[in-house]
């Protein structure tokens, strides 16, 4: 079976991984010089199985509003009439009841823990080299009711059997020493042992180069114009360098797999949420995180490198518009300065934005469309690392039919 994937960040990257690895000749194509090179570029560097939670949320219609007010506030919405943000919105308001929020945190979870275990089997096999620690992931409260609200995800956290421990403020220092500047104002914690980081770039370079020697065609600097159909299957992909023929096609294409879908009558609810990072280097070891820092109050991460740190967070709504405004650059700043104001050096940070693909219930679209031979794996959110490698063996296994297991996960929700 000539599988064409279409996207090589890390979500298409390692689709082709798994596919080529069940016996498939795969073809990757991708409109950037090499793979990774937009969403998975910089993105917030956490592999966080324990944090995979839907943004649509019991109380966030209400945080959103008063968000709109805040200067530092986690989302922001460019104002719009556009027809695709209005209709994206309101289901994702629909998901933030109590029993939605259920429902998708439950599927995201699977999802991620047999990306766990997935990765855990490529990298002993593989050996990759990412600058990845294990050192869990930690996420910090400033008040009381931030404390509270997470009862109900140590629920869901303990009866997807993922590891979690609640922390006070002494013991999240004792985690986490270089937090010391904040302590009069840390309330608690929950870390996530089992939580990883890296550079997901690197990590997509090895992965890359693995795919090329197993026998993986990359076509790099080609844009995909459209899929063409006959008799109810597509035959190729229409590409700026002409076509490419397959039996099966793969839409791993991130925020701009909707456009493609669109265009053959297939509706899914993928949008562009704006994402930004800084990089910048470590100066000092003892004032510097040593994993992942994710402040609920702000709704950033900030994630240790070798000597490196990635500070990332905001939600943005504003369609594909990939301006760097200073006043997100501002947000970055003023937490990674509040957290580690003598471990990093802001005056060599780089700044980054990205597009997020992402559903309004959370859960990604893998698997079957309406086409027979086509296939999507798409809609990872902030989660795309986090789940690649476990989604592109769900996408896998459905593609070459191997397995039902996860069929409720994949199934295809969103059609016209």
């Amino acid at each position: 079976m000539k599988v064409v994937v279409l996207g090589s960040g890390v979500v298409g990257l390692t689709s082709a991984w798994y596919l080529r690895q069940a016996g498939c000749e795969v073809t990757v194509i991708d409109r950037q010089s090499r793979a990774a090179e937009e969403t998975s570029f910089a993105n917030a560097g956490q592999i966080s199985y324990g944090y995979s939670s839907p943004w649509a949320a019991p109380g966030i219609p209400t945080k959103a509003l008063k968000w709109l007010l805040e200067e530092h506030a986690p989302l922001k919405i460019k104002p719009s009439l556009s027809p695709e943000l209005m209709s994206w919105a309101t289901k994702m308001l629909f998901n933030c009841q109590l029993d939605k929020y259920r429902i998708n945190k439950a599927r995201m979870l699977t999802i991620a823990n047999r990306s766990r275990e997935c990765l855990a089997e490529l990298n002993q096999k593989h050996n990759l080299q990412y600058q990845g620690r294990k050192q869990g992931t930690l996420q910090i409260f400033r008040d009381e009711k931030q404390l509270k609200a997470v009862e109900k995800d140590m629920a869901l956290l303990e009866e997807s059997g993922t590891r979690f421990r609640l922390l006070d403020a002494k013991e999240c220092l004792t985690q986490e020493p270089g937090l010391a500047n904040i302590q009069g104002n840390l309330v608690g914690g929950l870390h996530l042992p089992d939580d990883e980081t890296g550079d997901c770039y690197l990590f997509c370079q090895h992965l890359q180069a693995l795919a090329e020697e197993a026998g993986v065609e990359f076509l790099f600097e080609t844009s995909v114009k459209n899929l063409k159909q006959q008799n109810g299957r597509i035959i190729a992909a229409e590409t700026d360098k002409g076509l490419v023929e397959g039996d099966t096609f793969v839409v791993a294409m991130g925020s701009y797999s909707k456009h493609l879908m669109d265009s053959l009558g297939i509706d899914i609810p993928v949008y562009p949420v704006k994402g930004y990072s800084l990089t910048l280097p470590v100066i000092n070891e003892a004032f510097a995180p040593q994993s992942t820092i994710m402040d609920e109050t702000y709704k950033v991460a900030v994630t240790r490198f070798d000597q490196r740190i990635r500070v990332a967070g905001t939600a943005e709504l504003a369609g594909f518009d990939a301006a760097l405004p200073d006043k997100r650059l501002a947000t970055l700043n003023h937490v990674v300065s509040n957290l580690f104001p003598d471990g990093v050096d802001l005056s060599q940070a780089d700044y980054w934005t990205g597009f997020r693909p992402m559903t309004p219930d959370g859960t990604p679209i893998i698997g079957a469309t309406p086409i027979s031979n086509l296939f999507t794996n798409t809609g990872h959110g902030t989660l795309g690392w986090t789940m690649a490698c476990g989604s592109a063996e769900i996408l896998t296994d459905v593609v070459t039919q191997q397995n039902k297991q996860y069929e409720e996960l994949s199934a295809f929700r969103y059609q016209k």
